[in-house]
C-alpha cells in the first residue's frame, strides 16, 4: 500500500505529465516539422502565364 507522506506519487504524476508533454512536441514535429524548417518537400508550383493586354492602333 502506498503511504500518503512518501512523495512518490507526486513525482509519479510529474513524470507522467513531462513524458505527454514529449510525445506531443514529438507528434507536433512529426506532422509539421517539415513546413517549419527548410519547407519540406511538399512544394506547389504554380504557372503563371501573365501578358499584356494588346493596345490597338500599335505594334509591338
Amino acid at each position: 500500500m502506498a503511504y500518503n507522506n512518501s512523495g512518490n506519487g507526486s513525482s509519479a504524476a510529474v513524470v507522467a505529465i513531462l513524458v505527454i508533454f514529449l510525445i506531443i512536441i514529438a507528434a507536433v514535429v512529426f506532422f509539421f516539422g517539415g513546413q517549419f524548417v527548410g519547407g519540406g518537400g511538399q512544394t506547389k508550383k504554380v504557372d503563371v502565364n501573365v501578358k499584356a493586354p494588346a493596345v490597338p492602333g500599335k505594334s509591338p
